[in-house]
């Protein structure tokens, strides 16, 4: 057999699922969510993407519920301090930001100096890293969404969620399952992002 064959039942179920693939709202999802064992199998799926010098200039952290809890309080208390004028339901969304999901993974951007592999590429791996996870949450039958907004910038939140020096946290994975029904958005045009070089 051709093993570029594309009409085979398994290729096709591939193809069909990277086709349709998409992220759902973590504000939407309820449980159920992974549970541990399913969570360190996508940690591994999401480790085996391009890495030039083979440096993992990434990590991934679970956040539990009580860290989940505790960041929480501690995202309001820096939202306070940075937009002083927060109120009503704003205060609300800062007070629940790691809660909207069952599962919620820190993607750490974590390069090193090397002689071969600028920080630039190792963004980019981390980047495809952050990609993996999603692939993986969505191969387990679960719903996902990387998230980053003003937290995920935040130099004094930075330590609280885990990073270490010199990291940097390059968005939050939320897993878990829709609540409502998964709706499609529009998508580039692919003449407006491929081209050929002759």
């Amino acid at each position: 057999m051709n093993r570029h064959q594309t009409g085979n039942a398994a290729n096709e179920a591939v193809l069909d699922f990277m086709r349709t693939r998409r992220s759902v709202p973590a504000k939407t999802m309820g449980g159920p969510g992974p549970n541990e064992a399913e969570i360190l199998e996508m940690a591994k799926i999401a480790s085996r993407i391009p890495d030039h010098g083979k440096i993992a200039p990434w990590r991934f952290i679970h956040y539990s519920d009580a860290a989940k809890i505790r960041l929480d309080k501690r995202i309001l208390e820096r939202a306070q301090e940075k937009f002083p004028n927060l109120a009503g339901e704003a205060l609300q969304i800062e007070a629940g930001r790691m809660a909207r999901s069952p599962v919620v993974v820190g993607l750490v951007s974590a390069p090193c100096e090397h002689p071969k592999v600028p920080v630039w590429e190792q963004a980019l791996s981390c980047g495809a890293a952050g990609l993996a996870w999603l692939i993986a949450a969505n191969a387990h039958g679960y719903d996902a969404q990387w998230l980053t907004e003003w937290i995920a910038f935040d130099e004094v939140l930075a330590k609280e969620f885990g990073c270490r020096e010199g990291e940097r946290i390059a968005g939050f994975i939320h897993i878990g399952t829709r609540t409502a029904p998964k709706t499609e958005r529009d998508r580039p045009e692919i003449g407006t992002v491929f081209s050929r070089m002759d």
